[in-house]
Formats: C-alpha cells, structure tokens, sequence
C-alpha cells in the first residue's frame, strides 16, 4: 500500500488569481479554497459529493470540490461563485435573476446552483426547462422546491440573450 504524500506544493488559478499553496496531499480542493483562500462561498454540506453544495468549476467542467484533491488542481482554471460575479461586487444575469425571482432561501444551496446554472448556460445559452432541470439535478435544494430556481435561470438566459 503506498503512502498519501505529506505536504504538496500546488499553482492554479482561481477566480482569474494565480495562486500558489503548499497543501496536504489529502486536502480536498473544497477545503483548500475555504480554509486556505478563505473562498467560503463552497459550502460544504454532505463531503460525499452528493449534495452538490460544493461545485464549482474547474477548466469550465462542474466539479464536486469536496472530492477533489487540492493537489489535482495543478494547472487548472477554478471558479468559485465568488469569480462569477461581474467585478465591483456587481451581479452577474444569472445572479440578479435569483435575487428578482427569489431562487434562493436558506442560501446553502445557492453556490452550487450558479455554479451548474452557469456551466450550463455557457453550453447552451437557450435552454429549456427540462434542459435545466437537468442540469440542476445534482444539487439538492431542501428549501424552494426548485421552481424558483428553474425560474430563474430561465430568466437569467432571456436576460442573457438580449
């Protein structure tokens, strides 16, 4: 059985930010980013990677970062939900459009939501709603019901697309 490594040096970038770090070889990317970058907008809920609370992106791909090594971002693009904001503390479409069609209660959810919610709409700008439902699918929401939510970004697309 071979060891897990100690301490490993890691450089990625975050949100558009290099970032160099020297992590725990079994550190999880979500443990990283919280406790190490102080990105606490990755909630952590099940660190099973079922309840998708702690997606975010990596090279444009959806990922669950509570299963992701630290170390395995070597060279990667990462976005947090704090990195998908237009700057300035501005809302992006997608934002703006949980805030106007109240797609978020408790808020624990909500990361992991625009996390997919923005995947999805780079891919495919004009989905329907079985298209978001879909894509929506891996994080559980124990709050709205996911109408709102699939509101939401359907009104973020139209916004998006004028």
């Amino acid at each position: 059985m071979s060891e897990m490594p100690g301490r490993v040096a890691v450089r990625f970038v975050v949100n558009g930010r290099p970032v160099e770090r020297e992590v725990e070889g079994r550190q999880s990317l979500a443990d990283c980013l919280r406790d190490g970058l102080s990105l606490t907008g990755t909630h952590l809920g099940c660190e099973q990677g079922v309840c998708g609370a702690c997606n975010v992106l990596v090279d444009g791909q959806v990922v669950r970062s509570c299963l992701m090594l630290a170390a395995q971002a070597e060279g990667c693009q990462v976005t947090t939900v704090e990195g998908i904001g237009e700057g300035d503390r501005r809302l992006n479409p997608l934002q703006q459009a949980f805030l106007d069609n109240h797609g978020l209660q408790c808020g624990f959810c909500t990361p992991g939501m625009l996390i997919a919610a923005t995947a999805l709409l780079k891919e495919n700008p004009h989905p329907s709603r079985e298209e978001v439902t879909a894509a929506i699918s891996g994080v559980v929401c124990r709050c709205t019901g996911y109408t709102d939510i699939v509101d939401s970004i359907l009104a973020a697309a139209d916004a998006m697309a004028r």
